[in-house]
């Protein structure tokens, strides 16, 4: 057992996601059927350019609902429990996460909080119980197998286990959810660990689909002020300001 540290790998992302999302959005707007144009499209009837021009014009209104028609699939190792009891809050969104009833945990990898892990008594501690909770694990996990719990020990076992013991998770979000996610969690003030991965998984969004993700990240970046009031990290001013 180890400390380990985030991964995100983008396993997927919906093809053609331009042209789908303006195939959306025109067909709020038009009276004519989109399923006898989008091939068109595809083929650069309406340049990608001009199609870009129309969504962004569009989203700036505030009208979101078409994006969601796109989607983003990600698989994200080296996180803590901590965070994914975070993360699965979120919808509309899908999970398949690393069972710990089925994977035993007798060596299982942990992460460190950074506030922890400069502190030197704060880490040893830490470090102790990590060790205590994986001796604790094996021991209980011997002792149901003796039992005639077989392979089942695990599901026993685990509830031994820490918060920071690491998991491993693929989930697919929309980019409506995505939008509000980064809202959410690129904010100052989420925790630390779920904001790392938000802006991991930002900057991929950023990359593949600017014309929507362009602009996202924590809320004050769209709103020009920050919401939180007192709770403010300062970098955008509140609404009493």
């Amino acid at each position: 057992m180890s400390c380990t540290k985030l991964k995100v790998t983008l396993l997927a992302h919906t093809p053609n996601a331009i042209s789908l999302v303006y195939a959306a959005f025109r067909q709020c707007y038009s009276s004519e059927f989109v399923g006898d144009k989008f091939e068109k499209w595809l083929r650069g009837e309406i340049p990608l350019e001009q199609q870009q021009t129309f969504i962004q014009n569009v989203l700036a209104s505030g009208h979101e609902s078409p994006v969601e028609h796109v989607s983003f699939t990600f698989a994200v190792g080296g996180v803590s429990r901590a965070l994914t009891h975070q993360l699965v809050r979120h919808r509309i969104a899908s999970y398949s996460q690393q069972s710990q009833r089925y994977v035993d945990a007798k060596d299982f990898n942990y992460i460190l909080p950074p506030a922890i892990a400069t502190n030197p008594q704060a880490r040893q501690i830490f470090e102790q119980f990590m060790n205590e909770a994986a001796q604790t694990y094996l021991k209980l996990q011997e002792l149901l197998e003796k039992d005639g719990r077989g392979k089942k020990a695990n599901e026993d076992a685990r509830f031994v286990l820490p918060n920071a013991c690491e998991t491993k998770i693929v989930f697919t979000m929309n980019c409506r959810s995505l939008l509000h996610f980064f809202e959410l969690r690129c904010c100052n003030r989420a925790q630390w660990e779920i904001r790392e991965l938000a802006n991991k998984m930002l900057a991929i969004c950023q990359e593949k689909l600017p014309v929507v993700f362009k602009n996202a990240g924590p809320k004050c970046k769209r709103l020009g002020f920050c919401p939180e009031g007192k709770f403010s990290c300062g970098k955008y001013p509140t609404v009493r300001n």
